[in-house]
């Protein structure tokens, strides 16, 4: 009987699923030949259920440098994958897309020594980078629009949801959506920001916006709990001198200083990014803001706004850190001018009935002032400003932060002023930042005239001092905060004239304070407008009226009296 030409194989210990096998053959190492995909392996790579853990398994295991060998076949993979998203066909969009969700996730998580030039050479290459990226973008805003696979459904994600937290992503990628191409035409999503006027959705959004701000806030805390102690025997001893009698308590791990600061420098994390989906929405949605800043917490906790101020605190206390953190300070910021520039908005901050509590940052002294009772949230404002200006003082001062610093303390100070709303705050504070800041200003402005954004920074901190010392008495509580301020100012009038002289390069004739910030439905008030004719003429000003003070002083040590900081004052309220 003649042999059978088949032959029985040995069987295999285990089978390898057909699309880990596709996944080892596109991710290999091709030293001696170039690989070759047809058009039969993406059809059936993209028929088959991808193994998302498989993918990510692989994918993580190749280093920067593998990437970067095998550019051409991830090029290969992503544009593969995006001509599934334009398919039209919904299994094919939905397995590109479950992809491309692994691939995008671990490729741009990796460190890069060139972030910019080396993804785009993983992802696409510099001569296709446009053609791809533009077409990635259409397939994702036709998917979108269509309806036609579970990413449209982010569309309706949101008002189901009943976790607030889980708000994140839809949001952030409407966000996202938002900010493509908005200054080059009229982005659908941006308008639909603008007219969105479901209510109970803003809710949901900002509560999930302010669970996320928690969340984000609670990891500076974990790298330092800044909670302050609250009475022991053990600390009441200790206070009294016999330490030695306190029951010993058992030591927490501490960090080693230059890993506290790598921790710091991390922060925020990507959870942060959402402030971008907030500020657009800030930014075109009068719906949102007046809902952001009324919206009270739920059983007992912070508000969101209150959440969004205590994260914004955090992150400039830090701002200095890294330029990442920065850039998510002038944000928040920003949102914060626009909110206090509205309004309805504004008249809710400033509404007593409406205090909020706020933790803030007290992980690096300065401290603030400790506030235990619920205040407008006007005041924590105020703090935040104040708290970031005296912590990221350095040589090479950050203009830009500094600025959007000082304008904000503008905006609520003209409120005040505009309304004559009494607000109880330690006003202090404020006198003391604003002058701390004229002689940082004064000593290092050799370091600092060639600073482009200088002007704008000068021009505003000088609006908003002359602004204080010239209407105080139509927001102060009472004459004693306001002779406090011209005290500090007489104090501190010998600095005004080596301001002056130190930048005097920056007077612009025929140029008017009232016009160095963009119109509000607030007031700019300066000494004396009409004679003003550059910003560093509220200097002579400013000097004008400490020298009343100083000529008024020079009379009393004429009748041989040596004055004390009791009779100054007492000299100020008299003058």
């Amino acid at each position: 009987m003649e042999a059978s030409p088949l032959t029985q194989q040995s069987r295999p210990r285990s089978f390898q699923p057909k699309i880990d096998s596709l996944y080892e053959q596109l991710l290999g190492n091709y030293e001696h030949e170039e690989p070759d995909f047809s058009d039969r392996f993406w059809t059936e790579f993209f028929l088959l259920k991808p193994d998302k853990a498989s993918l990510q398994r692989r994918l993580e295991n190749l280093d920067v440098d593998d990437l970067l060998h095998i550019q051409g076949q991830t090029q290969l993979l992503f544009r593969q994958a995006v001509n599934r998203l334009r398919s039209g066909n919904e299994t094919l969009v939905e397995f590109a897309l479950d992809t491309l969700t692994v691939f995008l996730g671990v490729v741009l998580a990796k460190r890069y020594t060139n972030p910019s030039s080396e993804i785009i050479t993983v992802l696409a290459g510099l001569d296709e980078v446009d053609v791809v990226f533009l077409d990635f973008a259409n397939g994702v805003e036709n998917i979108v629009r269509s309806g036609g696979s579970e990413v449209a459904d982010d569309r309706q994600y949101i008002q189901e949801t009943e976790s607030p937290a889980r708000v994140l992503e839809p949001f952030l990628l409407l966000g996202l959506l938002a900010n493509y191409n908005k200054f080059e035409f009229r982005n659908p999503y941006r308008l639909k920001l603008e007219d969105f006027v479901n209510e109970v959705a803003i809710q949901k959004i900002i509560r999930g916006f302010g669970a996320i701000c928690s969340q984000s806030r609670d990891q500076y805390v974990a790298v330092q709990d800044d909670i302050g102690e609250g009475w022991t025997w053990s600390s009441t001893l200790k206070y009294i001198g016999l330490g030695v009698l306190a029951p010993s308590r058992s030591s927490t791990p501490t960090r080693n200083t230059e890993e506290t600061k790598d921790q710091f420098a991390e922060l925020p994390d990507s959870d942060a990014s959402i402030l971008l989906a907030a500020y657009d929405f800030i930014n075109t949605n009068k719906l949102f803001c007046y809902n952001f800043v009324s919206q009270v917490g739920e059983s007992k906790s912070e508000s969101p706004f209150s959440a969004f101020l205590s994260l914004t605190s955090y992150i400039l206390n830090h701002a200095y850190r890294s330029p990442r953190a920065t850039l998510y300070g002038l944000l928040s910021l920003t949102a914060l001018r626009i909110l206090v520039e509205d309004q309805t908005a504004c008249a809710k901050i400033f509404d007593p009935n409406l205090a909020i509590s706020v933790r803030f940052c007290r992980q690096r002294q300065p401290f603030l002032p400790s506030s235990p009772k619920p205040r407008p949230a006007a005041a924590a404002i105020l703090d935040i400003a104040l708290d970031a200006i005296n912590h990221n003082l350095r040589r090479r001062l950050d203009i830009p932060l500094y600025t959007a610093c000082i304008n904000t303390l503008h905006r609520l100070l003209s409120y005040l002023v505009m309304t004559r709303t009494r607000l109880p705050y330690h006003w202090p504070l404020l006198w003391q930042t604003l002058l701390s800041l004229l002689r940082f200003l004064t000593s290092y402005a050799s370091s600092l005239t060639q600073e482009p954004n200088l002007p704008a920074l000068i021009d505003s901190f000088l609006a908003t001092l002359s602004l204080a010392v010239c209407c105080g008495d139509s927001f102060l509580p009472d004459t004693t905060v306001y002779d406090d301020l011209f005290y500090k100012l007489v104090e501190n009038a010998h600095l005004l004239p080596r301001f002056k002289t130190a930048f005097k390069h920056l007077a612009r004739p025929g140029s008017s304070t009232t016009t160095t910030l963009p119109p509000t439905n607030t007031i700019t008030t300066t000494t004396n407008p009409n004679a003003a004719t550059s910003p560093l003429a509220l200097v002579d000003s400013l000097m004008a009226i400490a020298g009343h003070f100083e000529k008024m002083m020079e009379e009393e040590k004429g009748k041989g009296k040596v004055l004390s900081p009791k009779d100054v004052m007492g000299v100020v309220r008299r003058g």
